[in-house]
């Protein structure tokens, strides 16, 4: 698998910029992008990132895509397998982890107190 990631020592994150909403995402979630990128379209590259939930947000339908997916819980809550009105599910605390092959659906998610997710996604070549 080419990997596209630039070289990157040691350096502080900013975690007060750069977030933005991914697409499909409701408002109240956010990804910063810390290397790669990731071409669905091209089945190629990766892409390591931060997800964060604001509290009390939540996705209505489960998530499928085509690339390999492992995530780290760094902080805060997440419930896995919610409704569309975001009620029931399991709930997952810090320090919890998944990896997902392509094609495995996953979701729907919430935070209730909000969460941030260490997340990489890849294409195995």
């Amino acid at each position: 698998m080419p990997v596209n990631k630039p070289h990157l020592e040691f350096h502080r994150v900013d975690m007060t910029a750069g977030w933005s909403t991914p697409p499909g995402y409701p408002a109240g979630i956010e990804q910063k992008i810390l290397a790669g990128t990731l071409d669905e379209e091209g089945r190629s590259g990766s892409r390591t990132r931060l997800l964060r939930f604001a509290p009390g947000v939540y996705t209505t339908e489960p998530f499928v895509h085509e690339y390999w997916e492992e995530v780290y819980l760094i902080e805060g809550d997440l419930t896995v397998g919610n409704d569309a009105e975001g009620k029931g599910g399991e709930n997952f605390p810090p320090g919890t982890y998944a990896c997902r092959p392509p094609g495995a659906a996953h979701g729907p998610f919430k935070s209730n107190g909000g969460c941030l997710l260490y997340e990489i996604h890849y294409f195995a070549g």
